[in-house]
């Protein structure tokens, strides 16, 4: 294509042959340029707007260069009378003049074949076809890590290096001795099993990878409600088309380009594409939206003109991989940890191979026969050599099973399951480390909307006429003057929608569950919502708003008159009222009496746990209504001398199994908090209900506390507060941002549940926030953690089973694979500094590291989290990794393992009747058995290793069929090296009865745990008696010095 051609064309291409390329993407961690940022969550303000920036002018730069820009192919593409380029340049350009040209948004719906009020026709073809001609709304993703890369990173672990350069001079000693037939096989068997080693990593971590990809993918599928055929219907954002009606409502993400079609108060938030922080209003003078920014206040609806790769959004994201790369507090440890027995492991070795060094050359060393190995003076160069290598080799085998390279690799393991796994259970992880936060989790500040209700809210009780109307829809109990102007309200103060199919059938009714519910009251008075919509027109909008409680609208009649309506908490819209309604259509003022009357109708309906909603309106003097734009936006709605239409009360029953996970959160000592904007008496109702609060005697301060009462307090008086709260009522975004912050103060690990936009900032002050899928909006979603995708509960408690069973896996991993380490470091330190010699060489070491790094973390690191875990008390953030109960269970093993097994290596010879045969044969046998003993140990410490505090550690075991697999082709494996591999390993074939004596050597370990947990532990860490000891030691030392330089001067 030429340099002219549209700079959106240019770049997509750009993309698209380097994402056909094997490897176009996979350097992209080391690029700085503008248009490569890795990822949108890291994504700053000033890289966002350095990006616009630099698109800019390289559109720009074109022209100055003398180069001619193309202009927007105006060749009308299929049946459209407008191109996708003419389209894309006016979003683009904001170009108004050109929307003006197209004949504005009629004229532009019209070229695009859409209606502005029922949308495109909901038919495939014509989707389809739209598709076609104007692209989807998709981009092109960059490519992945490939899996060589992967590969790549395994190769580089230090000690697989080093095994390397031991494998090659072995292989070159080998080949020296014994000839390249017989040489090959030490060296080689080191390197055939570094290989499996690298493969069976990379192949862990590649996968892992992908599942992460997968999530990342499921996070972006963001659905929405759009208008096609006249109704309402939801949809991915992927599916999004140009044509499109989209309804938009504060918190929601702009899915596409587009122009607005109508609108009130719409103010939106463009930083995330412009860089600029400030709030843009926007308008019929302004109406340009761009795809990827939030609705920051306000409503209206859109037309879309451009999808995918022709929105700037597109571009940005099709420059943009996802990064996987986040280490999770607890990988950060495990590092540590790793790094730290790796640097102990290291430093043993260097002693052992100095110790084995000078044993050597003093002539200490000796052969089977007892002849001595170096000879000062005697023994060849090519000797010396020969016999410092297998020294060399001894000393790496000490490397190889002190480095616990399983620990990283197991944490990864058990995040990836859990992550699927919670999927499953409704909870989109969007960052990994929540999954081990929730587990410490001491609190969940809730809505109750929703989460703790089923979010079907019906109306059940009306006040009208200053009277209880029973049913609450019967018109013949009302004034017509009342229901006319009840239907005028309902109508038009809403963010939802009624659809009346066209051939007859069931309403349907779309919005928010308050919004739904009083919308269906609406249709059950006789409403009918298009008539009721075009009888009036919107002339301004007051937005509801979590702080003010309250949202209106003034509508203009035909005849020029002018009513305001208002809707929100039954309470506050009262105290604007000055008069009501009589049955005889005439204004009663509201004296002190009736005022009292209506009070105690709420209170009585909120202690029926009821949702109350006020409705009034006023009229307003046409003569003093702004007449032009300018004076309108700058207009306050009077919120004064309202006169009460109608207070209704409306039924959200509670989940059915909501009281069982607030009773389990009690008993693993994590305390619900509910934090609602609806009436104190509604909130108490619920958490009675629910369990929150137990009984009526604990309905009262400080465990049930109004929003307002508590942002009074002075910042003492909230922190001794927030510890008691259990149900905060009226509560403003504001508010529960205060009782995060005071209970974080307090020491707490606080989760937040919210769904509004205003609960942002409180679901990015707490250690873990949840969004909810469904009611959510995408502001939420976007500061939260964990997303509970059907904004129930229940999940929330599966969120913290799953964190406590990411952190239990761990621990069990840990526990099983330090057992080994110890037990296998200390028989060939022990052997190698007192024979020369270690039972267990470099390629069955390897073999071992692999069912504990490998195949050890799979096992183990997918145990699915037990009701015992929720029987804990919360992890605590600063607890050790390693608890009192581990360390007694780790040592217990291990010491049996080093007992038996260097007992064997020392007089194995006579126990095992050997004296008869040759020395090397004998050496050979007792070997193999120690390493099969070895394995086999292992294999049954397995299932200690998954209960570590438990007596039965069968339970369950049966369910867990990868963990069964594991050990089953474990065994078979362990089976083939010793009966058929012996030339690799350096084994022999075992007879049956060594066969059986190492099975018993294995599962003595089953009963030797069962006795060891009734051993007591000490609460308190083994790390903090050793911390004191020592800072006893320190402490100690100035004042022996003191005395000792006293004693000086004495003398």
């Amino acid at each position: 294509m030429s340099n002219g051609g549209s700079p959106y064309r240019r770049h997509k291409n750009d993309v698209e042959s380097a994402g056909a390329g094997s490897g176009g993407f996979e350097d992209y961690e080391s690029t700085s340029g503008p248009f490569d940022i890795v990822s949108t969550k890291s994504a700053s303000v000033d890289r966002l707007k350095r990006w616009r920036a630099a698109y800019l002018f390289q559109a720009a730069g074109a022209q100055s260069n003398g180069i001619q820009r193309s202009l927007p192919n105006p060749i009308p593409t299929g049946d459209y009378s407008i191109s996708p380029d003419q389209l894309a340049a006016m979003t683009r350009d904001h170009d108004f003049s050109a929307l003006q040209n197209y004949g504005g948004v009629k004229g532009l719906s019209e070229k695009l074949k859409t209606n502005p009020d029922k949308g495109i026709l909901d038919d495939e073809s014509d989707i389809l076809e739209r598709k076609t001609v104007f692209g989807s709304n998709t981009y092109p993703r960059k490519k992945g890590r490939s899996f060589w890369r992967f590969v790549l990173d395994a190769c580089r672990d230090t000690t697989l290096i080093i095994l390397m350069v031991a494998a090659a001079a072995s292989l070159a000693l080998g080949i020296k001795t014994e000839g390249i037939k017989e040489g090959w096989y030490d060296g080689g068997s080191i390197a055939l099993a570094v290989i499996i080693v690298i493969v069976v990593t990379a192949i862990s971590d590649y996968k892992q990878s992908l599942q992460f990809q997968n999530l990342n993918e499921e996070k972006q599928n963001i659905h929405l409600e759009v208008v096609r055929g006249g109704r309402r219907v939801e949809i991915s954002i992927f599916d999004i088309v140009v044509g499109d009606i989209i309804p938009l409502k504060i918190g929601d993400q702009v899915p596409a380009d587009g122009i607005l079609v109508s609108g009130h108060s719409l103010a939106i938030d463009e930083s995330s594409m412009t860089g600029e922080s400030k709030i843009v209003h926007k308008d019929q003078k302004a109406p340009f939206l761009m795809s990827g920014c939030k609705v920051a206040d306000g409503y209206g609806t859109m037309l879309v003109t451009s999808v995918g790769i022709n929105t700037e959004w597109g571009l940005l994201m099709a420059s943009i991989s996802e990064d996987n790369g986040e280490e999770t507090p607890l990988q950060v440890r495990l590092n540590g940890v790793a790094t730290f027995i790796g640097i102990v492991g290291l430093v043993v070795a260097v002693v052992v191979l100095i110790v084995l060094l000078a044993r050597y050359f003093t002539g200490h060393s000796k052969n089977p026969d007892e002849s001595v190995q170096f000879i000062a003076g005697k023994t060849s160069l090519s000797d010396a050599v020969d016999g410092a290598i297998k020294i060399f080799t001894v000393a790496v085998t000490i490397v190889v099973v002190a480095v616990p390279e399983g620990l990283p690799l197991a944490v990864t393991l058990t995040l990836a399951y859990s992550m699927r796994k919670m999927m499953a259970d409704k909870a989109l992880v969007r960052r990994l480390s929540a999954c081990e936060t929730m587990g410490s989790a001491t609190t969940i500040c809730s809505d109750k909307t929703g989460t703790l209700t089923l979010n079907l809210m019906t109306v059940v009780e009306v006040y009208i006429c200053g009277k209880k109307i029973d049913p609450p829809n019967d018109t013949s109990a009302m004034p017509p003057r009342l229901v006319s102007l009840l239907i005028e309200g309902i109508a038009q103060n809403t963010t939802g929608s009624v659809f009346l199919p066209e051939g007859g059938g069931n309403v349907e009714v779309s919005g928010s569950p308050t919004e739904k519910a009083i919308l269906q009251w609406g249709v059950n008075l006789g409403m009918n919502f298009d008539d009721a919509r075009s009888a009036s027109s919107v002339v301004h909008a007051f937005p509801f708003n979590s702080e003010k409680k309250r949202g209106g609208v003034a509508v203009k009649l035909p005849d020029s008159e002018v009513h305001i309506h208002w809707k929100g908490a039954a309470e506050i819209v009262l105290a604007a009222c000055t008069s009501y309604m009589d049955a005889d259509e005439r204004l009663v003022p509201l004296d002190g009496d009736k005022v009292e009357y209506f009070k105690k109708s709420i209170e009585t309906m909120a202690a029926g746990s009821l949702r109350c909603v006020a409705i009034a309106y006023r009229q307003y003097n046409g003569e003093n209504f702004p007449t032009d734009e300018e004076e309108l936006e700058m207009w306050e709605m009077p919120e004064d001398d309202l006169v009460l239409l109608a207070i209704v009360g409306l039924k959200d029953p509670c989940r059915p199994n909501v009281k069982d996970a607030v009773q389990l959160c009690v008993k693993a000592g994590v305390k619900v908090r509910m934090v609602t904007g609806d009436n104190l008496q509604t909130a108490r109702a619920i958490a009675l209900e629910c369990g929150i609060l137990e009984s009526n005697a604990d309905a009262k301060e400080p465990n049930l506390i109004e929003g307002k009462t508590f942002r009074a307090m002075s910042e003492d008086q909230r922190l001794e507060t927030a510890e008691n709260i259990s149900v905060m009522g009226r509560s403003s975004p504001n508010d529960k941002l205060l009782l995060v912050q005071a209970l974080r103060k307090r020491g707490h690990v606080v989760a937040v549940t919210g769904d509004g936009t205003n609960d942002a900032p409180a679901l990015h002050e707490a250690d873990i926030g949840l969004a909810m899928g469904i009611q959510g909006t995408e502001v939420a979603k976007e500061s939260s953690d964990i997303i509970i995708l059907d904004d129930n509960f229940a999940s929330v408690v599966k969120v913290v089973r799953w964190g406590r069973s990411v952190y239990a896996n761990i621990q069990k991993f840990i526990q099983f694979q330090l057992t080994v380490n110890v037990a296998a470091l200390v028989i060939n330190v022990v052997a190698a500094v007192s024979s020369g010699d270690v039972p267990l060489n470099a390629v069955q070491l390897l073999w071992v590291n692999l069912i504990m790094d490998t195949l050890g973390a799979l096992a183990l690191a997918t145990e699915p989290p037990t009701d015992h875990l929720m029987d804990r008390k919360p992890v605590g953030r600063r607890e050790p990794l390693i608890t009192n109960i581990m360390w007694r269970n780790l040592l217990i093993q291990a010491l049996y393992q080093v007992t038996v097994l260097l007992v064997l290596n020392f007089d194995g010879k006579r126990i095992l009747h050997l004296d008869h045969e040759s020395e090397e044969d004998a050496k050979k046998k007792k070997n193999t058995l120690i390493f099969n003993a070895f394995v086999f140990s292992q294999i049954f410490n397995e299932f200690n290793a998954r209960k570590p505090d438990e007596m039965n550690v069968f339970k369950g075991v049966t369910k867990n069929r990868l963990f069964m697999g594991i050990i089953g082709f474990t065994v078979v494996l362990q089976v083939i090296i010793i009966m058929f591999l012996g030339k690799f390993t350096t084994t022999v074939r075992l007879s049956w009865q060594f066969w059986l004596i190492s099975i018993v050597i294995g599962v003595i370990s089953w009963p030797l745990a069962v006795v060891g947990k009734l051993i007591p532990v000490s609460e308190r860490p083994f790390s903090e008696y050793f911390s004191r000891i020592f800072t006893t030691c320190r402490s100690s030392q100035p004042s022996n010095r003191g005395s000792l330089r006293g004693n000086e001067e004495d003398a």
